[in-house]
């Protein structure tokens, strides 16, 4: 059965796994494209989670979090080396 919704205006999580490659090809890869895509999930978080009436440190800290993983898997080589590496 097909959907009534075109493949190019469906959301990630609506994509069917055959639909998967067709979709990707449908983005903007362009420097405006990929400035969208972050402005289009950046706002819906922070509403979410910064934006509120009683806030705590959770959005934030997701940020945070996300950030650290970011380095750490980018250094990763670097500091599996300096584990390896023996101090005498």
């Amino acid at each position: 059965m097909a959907s009534p919704i075109p493949v190019k205006e469906k959301k990630l999580m609506d994509v069917k796994l055959g639909e998967l490659p067709g979709w990707i090809l449908m983005r903007d890869f362009t420097p405006r494209g990929i400035a969208g895509a972050f402005q289009r999930g950046y706002y819906p978080y922070y509403n979410k989670y910064v934006n509120v009436k009683k806030g705590n440190v959770a959005g934030i800290s997701m940020v945070l979090a996300a950030y650290v993983l970011f380095n750490y898997c980018r250094c990763y080589k670097e500091l599996k080396h300096e584990r390896l590496r023996k101090y005498h």
